[in-house]
Parts: C-alpha cells; structure tokens; sequence
C-alpha cells in the first residue's frame, strides 16, 4: 500500500524507502534490512505523505526522520497516476 494516497497496488508498482540512521532512503533494489515504507513514484504521492506526516507511523520511530534524500528523487516528476482517495 502507498503510505502517501494510501491505495493498494502491485508491490512491483511502489518505490520502498528505508530509514538508514535516521534517514529515509530509497531502496530501488528492494533488499535493504529494516521496516520498509511503500510510495508511488508520483509526486502527489509524496506530497501526500509529507503532509499527513506519515513517516513516524510508516517506520515505527518516535524521532525526527530526515527526508530530503527521497525529496530529491521526487524532484522534477509529474503530477500523475493515483487521485487522492482512490482505492
């Protein structure tokens, strides 16, 4: 499920992104150790996510989580694919 439109899709689908320190980062392989967090590519998406603050949640963690290194990949992308609330 994508943590920022919260819609169920193919896992395939999603870019999962790890806490590395307490960095978020994207996990383009899919093999890195730890809890994964699940987003469109879509920069509605992330807009999604970083406004309904789901990052605490997503990752089980109290502290403050560091995003500008999955900010920087959602940088330049369309607006496009997932409306919000569409499930």
């Amino acid at each position: 499920m994508c943590v920022g439109c919260r819609s169920r899709t193919a896992q395939s689908d999603l870019l999962r992104l790890v806490v590395v320190g307490a960095v978020i980062t994207p996990d383009t392989a899919g093999r890195a150790p730890g809890r994964g967090a699940y987003l469109h590519p879509d920069l509605r998406c992330w807009e999604m996510a970083e406004r309904r603050k789901v990052w605490g949640r997503a990752f089980r963690t109290s502290g403050g989580l560091d995003t500008a290194r999955v900010a920087a990949c959602f940088e330049g992308l369309p607006r496009v694919g997932v409306e919000p609330g569409s499930r």
